[in-house]
């Protein structure tokens, strides 16, 4: 009886929702965090009778067949990559990007990976660092007699120095897009890197065409929607409950069967 197969896919499906829909919540106040949603599709279909032959020697085609499906599979796990709300936080190494763009960051390796999360501070050395010390390209080194530290929304960042009253330049902040930005591949510290599926990344200043601009003493939250969240879980353990019972009235067939004499 294939309904036991077909309706433990739907399970597994479902399962899985639930799965995505557990991290979607998990993340909620996770910086720059961008929800995830999963799609599925059926399967392949069983052909009892094919639809569009023929039913007799006059060429009779069938207008519908018989077509059994095998059940559900996950597609994918998309990333919706929509802008979440701007948080104040009034800290002056706090960024968030309003519009496209992600950060560009130097891991250990040497290799770039990109984040919305603008939680940063400075090293030791005074260089803009995120919270794993990764290095935020390119490398910005705030000086050690510095009393105000301004960005303004084109990314261009501005100092004064003890003793001094006119602000001076000491970087420019750079955003980088992607044609893909859900294609991008994930790596965990609320960073990506590029993907075949993402494209190869487009530089540019904030604030100009193609790109999001900063803003200072802000923080861009999570997009996670809590009620959508549980009202996908609500939606998703109901589907699960009705496989298990359709795994259950299967068994019960088969038992009447079993027991025929």
């Amino acid at each position: 009886m294939q309904s036991l197969s077909i309706a433990a896919t739907g399970m597994m499906a479902q399962q899985l929702n639930v799965e995505v829909i557990s991290n979607n919540v998990a993340n909620m106040s996770t910086a720059g965090y961008k929800r995830q949603r999963a799609s599925f599709e059926d399967l392949m279909y069983q052909d009892l009778r094919r639809v569009g032959s023929t039913s007799s020697d006059a060429g009779t085609i069938v207008p519908a067949g018989v077509q059994v499906g095998m059940g559900v599979r996950t597609a994918a796990v998309t990333r919706i990559t929509a802008q979440g709300n701007m948080d104040i936080t009034e800290n002056d190494f706090d960024l968030a990007i309003q519009g496209r763009g992600y950060f560009r960051i130097q891991l250990p390796s040497g290799d770039d990976a990109f984040t919305r999360a603008g939680n940063f501070s400075t090293s030791a050395e005074g260089q803009l660092v995120t919270s794993n010390g990764y290095t935020v390209q390119p490398g910005i080194s705030i000086p050690d007699d510095a009393i105000n530290v301004a960005i303004n929304l084109q990314g261009q960042v501005e100092v004064t120095l003890a003793g001094q009253t006119a602000p001076q330049v000491v970087g420019q902040l750079e955003l980088a897009t992607f044609q893909n930005p859900a294609g991008l591949d994930p790596v965990g510290d609320n960073m990506f890197i590029e993907s075949a599926a993402s494209g190869t990344p487009n530089g540019g200043d904030p604030g100009s065409d193609g790109f999001g601009s900063l803003l200072q003493g802000y923080l861009e939250s999570s997009n996670v929607n809590a009620v959508s969240e549980i009202t996908s879980l609500i939606t998703a353990q109901r589907a699960y409950e009705m496989n298990a019972k359709m795994i259950t009235a299967s068994d019960e067939m088969l038992s009447v069967t079993s027991n025929l004499r």
